[in-house]
């Protein structure tokens, strides 16, 4: 890792006693290609911004940041970091728990801006959920991340990560370890947002930024694919698909009652 970084020192004690637990482990299960983590400012805030493909792809991006000597704190899904036995480890490693679609996530923001105005590294999801496009291409983002960068002026650094689908597929509960897996992580320039920025930004500038944000990923993942993303980046309430939870159980209860009822 690049030497000069003192941001593992500063990190809640339990997550580095996590983080020492878990790293180790994720390098021996697969093999990992990272670039551009130059893109990463070695010192001060930043809001890294990574796509969702599975249950098994924080663990990757986390050891990513970690082994650039620039780990970041995360915004958790509130009943993972409320759970009885786990969450407690959670929240005494600096995990902010996300009550999503809920007024509470206004909690969860706040926390947000005051680690960045302490010069902390905040890794976010900008789509919310796992990717609801069929083919696993950013869907169209929430506006969460999009509103911490204008209020914060924090640099937004774009990641796509490709490879955790394999292992752990969207909510699947046994990994496919064998054959060991790459996982391939690109970081790209941090997104322009300069002439958004204002001292009470507008709806047209959060959703201009969020657009900036997702498309910034998605050419990031291009790149790893070698191929390119639709043109229209996918909308799962245009397809009324749920856009929290277990979208593919639930569409499966909806079918299920729609049969019931003929």
């Amino acid at each position: 890792p690049p030497g000069g970084r003192t941001g593992r020192r500063s990190m809640p004690g339990t997550y580095r006693v996590v983080a020492a637990i878990l790293a180790p482990v994720v390098r021996g299960l697969v093999r990992r290609s990272y670039r551009g983590l130059e893109h990463v400012p070695p010192e001060g805030p930043a809001l890294v911004c990574v796509n969702h493909i599975g249950a098994f792809d924080p663990l990757c991006f986390a050891l990513a940041l970690w082994d650039n000597d620039t780990p970041a704190l995360f915004l958790g899904k509130a009943g993972i970091v409320r759970a009885p036995v786990v969450g407690p480890i959670l929240r005494s490693a600096g995990i902010v728990p996300v009550d999503r679609e809920t007024s509470r996530a206004d909690e969860a923001f706040g926390a947000a801006v005051t680690l960045l105005r302490r010069g902390r590294v905040i890794g976010i999801y900008p789509e919310g959920s796992f990717t609801r496009d069929p083919d696993l291409w950013p869907m169209r983002g929430k506006t969460g991340a999009a509103r911490l960068a204008l209020k914060t002026r924090a640099p937004v650094i774009p990641v796509a990560q490709w490879g955790p689908q394999e292992v752990i597929p969207e909510y699947a509960h046994v990994p496919k370890l064998f054959p060991r897996k790459t996982i391939h992580i690109r970081f790209g320039p941090p997104v322009e947002l300069d002439d958004l920025y204002g001292p009470r930004p507008t709806m047209e500038a959060v959703m201009e930024a969020t657009d900036r944000i997702m498309g910034a990923i998605t050419r990031e993942l291009e790149e790893i694919r070698g191929e390119r993303a639709p043109a229209v980046r996918f909308d799962p309430k245009a397809h009324g698909m749920a856009v929290t939870g277990n979208f593919k159980q639930k569409e499966k209860r909806r079918s299920a009652l729609r049969g019931g009822q003929r």
